[in-house]
C-alpha cells in the first residue's frame, strides 16, 4: 500500500530532511578543523576522536585514554573534570571509563597464566611489570581474594630486567608460583628464560589499548581501572555483573 504525503507537509518533511543533513555535515566540517588545528598545533599529535559533547558547546578530544575539552575553533584547551552538579556525576570519568573498556571476552587469554583462588568463579585480568612496586603492593591483597580466578599477563615495560624476570616466570614449572613467590615474598624466579613466550604480543596489545603503565585491572564488567586499588573495591569490582 503507497502512503502519500499532502504537498505542503512533503514539502516541510524535505525540508526537516534538509536541515537534519545540513546540521550533520556541519558537525563533520568542525570535527575536521578541530582536529586538523590541533594536530597542527601540537605538532602532528595523534588524535583518536573529536565528538561535540552536550554542555557548555565543548567539544571532546580523546588521545589515548585521555580526554581533554575545546571550543569550536579550537583555541583553548581545557583539561579537567566536569561534574554535574544535580547529580554529581564526574560525566568526564564515565567518559574516560566508556572509551578505555574492554571486552572481557576479547582478552587474549591464552597470553596469560592463572592464579585460582577458592572456586574461582570471579574474574579479573591483572597486567603486571615483575619490577613494579605498586604491583607488588597489589599481589598482597590479590592473595586475600575468595573465589576469584586472576589471569596475569607479563608486560614488561619498565626496565630490561623485566623482561628478564617475566621470561624466567613465564618459563617456570609453576607459574602462578613462580609469580607470587617473586611479588609477595621477594624470592625470585630461577627458571632459564629460554622457552617461547607470549611477552611481545601482550606489549602488542598493550600499546593497542593504550595500556600505559602498570597495575592495570580488567574485570568481568568490562571495566578497565589503572592503579593499585584497595581489597574492598576489588571485591566490589568482581561482584559487579559481567558485561553483556
Amino acid at each position: 500500500m503507497m502512503f502519500f504525503l499532502p504537498r505542503l507537509t512533503r514539502a516541510r518533511f524535505i525540508l526537516a530532511l534538509l536541515l537534519v543533513f545540513a546540521g550533520v555535515s556541519s558537525a563533520l566540517a568542525d570535527e575536521a578543523a578541530i582536529r586538523k588545528t590541533l594536530e597542527t598545533r601540537f605538532n602532528g599529535m595523534q588524535i583518536d576522536s573529536v565528538e561535540k559533547t552536550p554542555y557548555l558547546g565543548l567539544w571532546e578530544v580523546r588521545v589515548g585514554n585521555s580526554v581533554v575539552y575545546t571550543d569550536s575553533a579550537a583555541n583553548f584547551i581545557f583539561s579537567g573534570e566536569i561534574i554535574d552538579t544535580k547529580t554529581r556525576q564526574n560525566l568526564t570519568q564515565e567518559r574516560i571509563d566508556k572509551l578505555s573498556a574492554v571486552k572481557f571476552s576479547e582478552l587474549p587469554l591464552d597470553q596469560s597464566f592463572k592464579i585460582v583462588r577458592g572456586s574461582g568463579k570471579r574474574q579479573m585480568a591483572y597486567f603486571s611489570d615483575p619490577n613494579c612496586p605498586y604491583c607488588k603492593r597489589l599481589d598482597k591483597d590479590l592473595a586475600q581474594l575468595n573465589d576469584t580466578t586472576i589471569h596475569v599477563f607479563l608486560y614488561p615495560i619498565l626496565s630490561p630486567d623485566s623482561l628478564t624476570k617475566a621470561k624466567s616466570v613465564w618459563c617456570s614449572t609453576d607459574r602462578a608460583k613462580a609469580w607470587t613467590d617473586w611479588m609477595v615474598s621477594g624470592v625470585a624466579p630461577t627458571a632459564a628464560g629460554n622457552c617461547a613466550t607470549p611477552l611481545e604480543k601482550n606489549i602488542a596489545f598493550g600499546q593497542k589499548y593504550h595500556i600505559n603503565g602498570t597495575p592495570t585491572l580488567f574485570f568481568a564488567s568490562g571495566r578497565r581501572v589503572p592503579g593499585v586499588v584497595s581489597l574492598a573495591d576489588l571485591n566490589r569490582l568482581l561482584d559487579e555483573a559481567p558485561a553483556k
